[in-house]
């Protein structure tokens, strides 16, 4: 989740010489929101910018929900929810229907990312450059900057569960091919978001937490709470919610539109490699070919392009139900 943080962030970059400003500098000095107000779409660079910064939106406004309802589930290790959001003292009320209304709201923000994204054409020119340092999300809506909110600790948390720090940060460049990148990960988290719309948590979030209640009212003034519970207890409730959630019958309308979302996603991540491969320069680059350099010192094996084309290939024919996954044990 961090490249992808990463990787949406720069491209809000991509306005700053079509449109007279630093837009790394204005994220870093009065947030997404207002940037996204200052940018309009006249080419493929601000279609790109953009689109990016919609997408880091689309972040932030799950964060921020989840900060004022008080919802901490990085544990869960799930696409959004696993992004550490720091401790609100005192959250409003959560209802059942709150997760319901997150991934709705998160449906909605990623196809206003995704529109400028796929405007943009396999000749078209884009050219983005940003400095890492200036990126956060406000996820306590209070208009500053404050320490937790950096993208390299939301991130650096998730990935690695410890602070992660940048003293060289480096300048990354985004080009066409990256636009289609980032077109295929709002598919992928709009086919997640739909994949919980359609086992609606509601219901099972409800059932828990008035059994969770009733429990309390049984122990009164006498604790049941133990080592184990302390430790293990939340995490049982969330797989108890997850559990009964599953055993619905899911919404048709929902798993249709999950389904078209993965599809959507290979078709622009084959666009992606596609442009890709084909790249000549060699500066600051975010997925590289087999010639090119990870601009944030990762290794990208050579002949990964043409190993994701075959993944890819495998990934369609089981979502059209022309293959089949193997059961492991069985081989």
């Amino acid at each position: 989740m961090l490249r992808t943080l990463f990787s949406a962030l720069f491209l809000s970059a991509s306005a700053a010489a079509a449109q007279g400003f630093d837009v790394s500098k204005s994220i870093a000095e009065v947030g997404l929101a207002a940037t996204e107000a200052r940018l309009t779409a006249s080419d493929p660079t601000t279609h790109f910018g953009l689109g990016g910064v919609r997408f880091l939106r689309a972040i932030e406004t799950t964060l921020q929900t989840r900060w004022r309802l008080g919802i901490n589930a990085e544990r869960t290790q799930l696409p959004v929810l696993r992004l550490p959001v720091p401790a609100n003292p005192d959250p409003d009320p959560f209802t059942p229907d709150a997760i319901k209304s997150l991934f709705t709201t998160l449906i909605a923000d990623l196809d206003r990312a995704r529109a400028p994204l796929v405007e943009i054409g396999n000749s078209d020119v884009v050219d983005l450059s940003i400095r890492i340092t200036d990126l956060w999300f406000d996820v306590n809506m209070n208009g500053t900057r404050d320490p937790a909110e950096s993208v390299i600790e939301i991130g650096g948390l998730a990935m690695t569960g410890s602070a992660v720090t940048v003293i060289d940060a480096p300048v990354i460049h985004f080009d066409t091919a990256d636009a289609a990148w980032l077109a295929a990960y709002t598919h992928f988290l709009t086919g997640f978001a739909e994949l919980v719309l359609a086992f609606d948590p509601t219901d099972s979030i409800a059932r828990i937490n008035e059994s969770s209640d009733k429990m309390n009212l049984l122990a009164a003034d006498t604790s049941y709470l133990n080592a184990l519970d302390m430790q293990f207890g939340r995490d049982l409730d969330r797989m108890a919610m997850i559990y009964f959630a599953l055993q619905q019958q899911p919404d048709p309308t929902h798993t249709r539109a999950a389904h078209s979302a993965f599809l959507g996603m290979i078709a622009q991540n084959r666009m992606f490699w596609d442009r890709v491969v084909g790249e000549t320069d060699n500066v600051g680059e975010w997925v590289p070919n087999d010639n090119q350099q990870q601009a944030l010192g990762l290794t990208v094996p050579e002949g990964t392009g043409a190993r994701w084309q075959a993944v890819l290939a495998d990934a369609e024919d089981l979502l059209n139900g022309t293959k089949l996954i193997p059961y492991w044990r069985l081989r």
